[in-house]
């Protein structure tokens, strides 16, 4: 007779894992277990699963848990059974079952892990919302079909992306809703109980239209990233039969008015003798089910482009951020130094060293801060062997935004923190003062909030050492506090 483990949800992973416990303490092997989930027919021969046994604690690789994490909210029915069929497996004498990539059971477990990233991705990127008036104030409403039963497991990126809004998603099998304090969960819905437009939209799509590139129309790649189911759901497919009729004379327009004079500099940079390749590589690279893909994706994007400014094509490369995906705190400084330029890293210069050291002393872990600058050339100008920074101005800025906006998406963050006054005008779309804002909360892009404080290289400018421990304290105080703020 086999044991059933009845499961509260579909993607429930710690009452899985607790089944699962209660199964291997049992000795059942995974041919004797039946796994279903609350509300679904049982079947004829099967009895409750029994609970976890008392000191029957068990280790299994890292890689494991990470992986099944994310494959339980695959929509597959065996997803329960294959997970605890190489749970078995690994603690039955194949400990290094992980390692062996072309493993039938790893395979398919892989292979549902990266079907369940690319959904994510989908919902982040093609879900759109529209503005609804209620009694109780304005809403936001997005309707969306995940192929996977991600709805609960993505609510925090856009509780983190529209944290200032009060909105609903809306699936067919589960709902999410922010009141701009806490989430909650409900029933499913149907897509007519969504509005189809509002005023923004034709806003939107007059956008999208301005934005479109014919010259680099390739409409399979655009169909295998963003399918037709998605389309009745976005505003801007409406512009796409038209814009796909026009492109043939648009190129032929772009082509007669000429290109661009070359680059006149005969030592190229490394990420312009590159961007001949970028072209192709870019439509190619599948930055769906990796947010890093997605980062190195844009930073081609970047060094592809043939309007950059001056001073970026005598540069050496452009330098993106580092630090993890997801992290809660998002540091943005001015632009790369000297060092920073030439490793390609960003504050690993002075400035970064000492912005290093503060996170230290402020208690803040290295795993919880992604770093990057608002600008993302070293803008110098050259004095014989010497490289002179030269601070960016108002275009500068407002070139690279669009680039650091991108960035903020893909990462996630829950607070970004503005090192200096470029950082704060790029965050927040216009000039403040930064010694009035410091230590203070603005408005940030798309809701998410801005903590204001110093760029590190103002503690350097000081002369005095007394002056430079005083602000240092007070610099670390301000990380504190930002920290504070997602804690």
């Amino acid at each position: 007779m086999g044991v059933a483990a009845v499961l509260p949800g579909p993607a429930d992973f710690a009452a899985w894992r607790n089944a699962a416990r209660g199964l291997l303490a049992a000795g059942v092997r995974p041919e004797d277990a039946e796994w279903r989930v609350a509300g679904d027919a049982p079947g004829l021969f099967a009895e409750d699963a029994p609970p976890p046994a008392a000191g029957a604690a068990f280790h299994v690789p890292r890689a494991f848990v990470e992986l099944a994490e994310i494959a339980i909210r695959h929509s597959d029915p065996e997803r329960f059974a294959l997970l605890y069929r190489v749970l078995w497996r690994l603690t039955h004498g194949e400990h290094a079952l992980m390692q062996v990539a072309t493993d039938p059971d790893v395979v398919r477990l892989s292979a549902m892990a990266k079907a369940v990233k690319r959904d994510a991705h989908k919902m982040h990127a093609f879900l759109r919302f529209r503005q609804v008036e209620t009694e109780a104030g304005t809403r936001h409403v997005a309707w969306f079909e995940p192929e996977h039963h991600i709805e609960e497991a993505e609510a925090g990126f856009f509780v983190r992306r529209f944290a200032g809004l009060r909105w609903s998603i809306v699936t067919p099998r589960r709902s999410v809703h922010w009141d701009g304090q806490a989430l909650s969960f409900g029933p499913g819905g149907r897509r007519a109980e969504v509005p189809p437009d509002d005023a923004v939209e034709p806003l939107w799509r007059a956008y999208y239209a301005a934005i479109f590139n014919p010259a680099r129309l390739k409409p399979g790649a655009m169909r295998a990233e963003m399918p037709r189911k998605y389309w009745r759901n976005m505003p801007e497919t409406a512009e796409i039969p038209r814009m796909l009729a026009e492109a043939p004379k648009r190129v032929a327009e772009m082509v007669a008015r000429g290109g661009s004079a070359p680059n006149p500099n005969p030592q190229r940079p490394r990420h312009l003798a590159a961007a001949s390749r970028v072209a192709a590589d870019m439509d190619l690279l599948d930055a769906s089910t990796d947010p890093k893909a997605a980062l190195a994706a844009l930073a081609r994007e970047l060094a592809g482009r043939n309007d950059l400014p001056d001073f970026a094509r005598r540069a050496t490369q452009a330098v993106f951020g580092e630090g993890p995906i997801g992290a809660p705190l998002f540091f943005v400084g001015e632009q790369p130094g000297d060092e920073e330029d030439i490793q390609g890293r960003p504050f690993v210069g002075p400035a970064g060293r000492l912005w290093n050291r503060a996170l230290g002393d402020a208690g803040v872990p290295r795993d919880e801060a992604y770093v990057t600058n608002a600008v993302k050339h070293f803008k110098f100008a050259p004095t014989g062997k010497r490289r002179l920074h030269q601070s960016p101005d108002a275009g500068d800025i407002a070139y690279y935004r669009p680039f650091l906006l991108r960035e903020i998406g893909i990462v996630g963050p829950r607070l970004l923190v503005a090192l200096g006054a470029t950082a704060l005008r790029a965050l927040t779309g216009k000039a403040m003062p930064v010694m009035k804002t410091r230590g203070t909360i603005v408005d940030g892009p798309e809701g998410l909030p801005v903590f204001a404080t110093v760029h590190p290289s103002f503690l350097l400018r000081i002369p005095d050492q007394d002056g430079q421990q005083r602000e240092y304290a007070k610099f670390v105080d301000d990380l504190r506090a930002a920290r504070a703020q997602v804690h």
